[in-house]
């Protein structure tokens, strides 16, 4: 994904966080060893359709980089040898990573968080803000922990 992303700091630094924070938060939850690979390739490759949709559409909102990135993700995750199983759930993560009904799954629910970590602080989010999305997106203990820790916040 760094080559991918070639000359783009901004983007690599991004997933770098992501993918930190979801391999962290899945061994504090304990994934079996199978969905931790799954969680942590679909982090690496979570934005891959960003640059798809600046070309085709002209911006990169998140419906748009649910539509390019499953595509981009499969064909660089085979062109690694990774099994077809882990390349379909990876691609399912990355085409629903911001849509945040019908959570299907450890492995989504915690990219879905690490992904907010990150973006909560790179987007400058006001508390009131970052409060919110707590309640409506913070369910496991792992993030819950790390979003307090993160931001110094005593939310419940």
């Amino acid at each position: 994904m760094i080559r991918y992303d070639a000359g783009d700091a901004r983007r690599i630094q991004h997933l770098t966080k992501v993918y930190e924070y979801a391999g962290l938060m899945g061994r504090m939850e304990r994934l079996k060893k199978e969905d931790q690979e799954i969680l942590e390739a679909a982090a690496i490759v979570h934005d891959i359709g960003i640059h798809r949709s600046e070309e085709k559409y002209g911006r990169n909102t998140g419906k748009y980089q649910e539509i390019e990135g499953p595509p981009e993700a499969e064909k660089l995750l085979a062109s690694q040898g990774w099994p077809e199983t882990v390349i379909q759930r990876v691609s399912y993560l990355v085409g629903h990573h911001h849509t945040y009904t019908d959570i299907d799954g450890m492995d989504y629910q915690l990219l879905v968080e690490a992904d907010f970590l990150v973006n909560l602080f790179e987007e400058g989010a006001l508390p009131e803000t970052r409060e919110d999305v707590f309640r409506r997106i913070f369910r496991t203990e792992s993030g819950k922990y790390l979003f307090r820790q993160i931001f110094s916040q005593k939310t419940e």
